[in-house]
């Protein structure tokens, strides 16, 4: 029988961790059923994601080093989402900080939880087109090793089924714009 919304009672929480971009704790909780445990979650403010796409159909992404894998990984453009930022703000900031665009057109194509296992992190996702090149882009992280890359989305969906190393929000964000870059390029 499927339980209701009944939401489980917290009995402790401890934060371990609290980091630069998010945090680590451990919550007891009592379940609906009555069933107690300790949960693991890692809490973060969202991410947001953008699929800039140039006038002649190539997406634009980064092939970026990432330490818990250590290797790199082939991305959209995406970053944490500051305090004092909407997630479009900070998609508008990251595409010009990593790899050097603006756009002049912004699409949502929605929202969706990472890893919802172990964290409470949400990406959102948007479509970016009429892309302007910045000739002084402003500088980014200085902690972030980026190359940026332009693929046709069959080139991309081809890395796709190849394996080769696409990270899973950039897989599930272009999932939600398949639909539309279809649209465009007929």
């Amino acid at each position: 029988m499927p339980l209701g919304n009944e939401p489980p009672q917290l009995l402790k929480q401890r934060i371990l961790i609290k980091g630069r971009k998010f945090n680590f704790e451990v919550n007891s909780l009592r379940l609906p059923n009555k069933a107690e445990g300790e949960w693991e979650c890692i809490r973060h403010p969202g991410g947001a994601l953008a699929i800039p796409v140039t006038a002649e159909g190539k997406l634009v992404l980064v092939r970026q080093y990432r330490f818990a894998v250590q290797g790199r990984l082939l991305e959209f453009p995406a970053g944490t989402v500051e305090m004092d930022e909407t997630p479009l703000q900070t998609i508008q900031r990251e595409i010009q900080e990593e790899v050097g665009y603006s756009a002049n057109t912004w699409q949502s194509l929605g929202n969706f939880p990472l890893a919802p296992g172990y964290s409470d992190e949400f990406i959102y996702a948007f479509l970016a087109t009429d892309l302007e090149k910045i000739d002084q882009p402003p500088a980014g992280d200085v902690d972030e090793d980026i190359e940026v890359v332009h693929l046709t989305p069959a080139e991309f969906a081809q890395a796709v089924a190849n394996g080769e190393g696409v990270d899973a929000k950039s897989i599930a964000s272009y999932m939600l714009a398949k639909g539309l870059l279809a649209e465009s390029s007929s």
